[in-house]
């Protein structure tokens, strides 16, 4: 399975994507978490050591500059559309509790957009990692298509827009289907959060009528707090994953 995961900012999508790959890896299956919004953090959401920094994979200039033939910055400069990415994931990502995770970090963008050494390589990057290996691949994006091409979209088995029961919140998921329909992404699904009650429920299923609805989590506080203590989410809040684990079931 090859699943991104998306939604406005702040809408809960990390700690989604973190329990969405414990509980795949919980079945028995080799995950792989990948980190590809700017804002990365689940890695800490996942809770790997503090004592293990990871530098994210768009700041390792040396290493792009050699797979691109051209230094992170030289704008304007001839660089490889393709470079070589096969052996890398095995040398970049890093393995706690059983679950592997690649850090993707952001690209400073000039304008309206980046066709620069760094945006080349984490696509190509990602493009590698959905077409060509084995493992359940878990993509924790921004909300958009960021890393996301032509080349992948029909590859990815289930895009998964995370909503909660506000209009904005609705609106952003609108507007990343479209834009997921228009590079060919297939299946396109909503899994409402931070649910108070059978009103706020409705609300996502009367203004979100088209849209293929995987589940819904209630709101916990001790979502919350396991953030602020630091607490294994899937150990804290039992009744959020074990609900996490049937949508898990769902997605085809």
């Amino acid at each position: 399975m090859k699943i991104a995961v998306t939604g406005k900012g702040g809408v809960g999508k990390t700690t989604f994507s973190a329990l969405l790959a414990k509980a795949y890896h919980d079945s028995g299956y080799t995950v792989l978490a990948v980190d590809a919004d700017p804002d990365a953090n689940l890695a800490a959401t996942l809770r790997f050591p503090d004592s293990e920094p990871i530098t994210p994979i768009s700041h390792m200039v040396k290493l792009i500059g050699e797979r691109t033939g051209v230094q992170p910055g030289a704008y304007g400069s001839i660089f490889k559309l393709n470079p070589t990415v096969d052996d890398l994931p095995e040398k970049l990502w890093v393995e706690h509790n059983g679950i592997r995770l690649m850090v993707m970090g952001g690209v400073n963008k000039g304008g309206g957009g980046c066709v620069c050494p760094e945006s080349v390589f984490l696509r190509t990057l990602i493009q590698h990692l959905i077409l060509h290996r084995m493992e359940v691949i878990v993509i924790d994006m921004e909300a958009g298509i960021e890393h996301l091409g032509r080349a992948t979209a029909q590859a990815v088995d289930a895009f998964i827009i995370l909503v909660e029961p506000g209009r904005r919140s609705i609106e952003t998921a609108r507007r990343i289907r479209f834009l997921a329909e228009g590079i060919g992404i297939p299946r396109t699904y909503v899994v409402g959060n931070r649910i108070r009650n059978a009103e706020e429920e409705e609300f996502i299923r009367e203004h979100l009528p088209d849209f293929d609805i995987l589940g819904f989590l209630a709101y916990n506080e001790k979502v919350i707090e396991a953030d602020q203590r630091k607490y294994c989410l899937w150990e804290h809040c039992k009744d959020v994953y074990a609900a996490v684990k049937i949508i898990k079931e769902r997605i085809r």
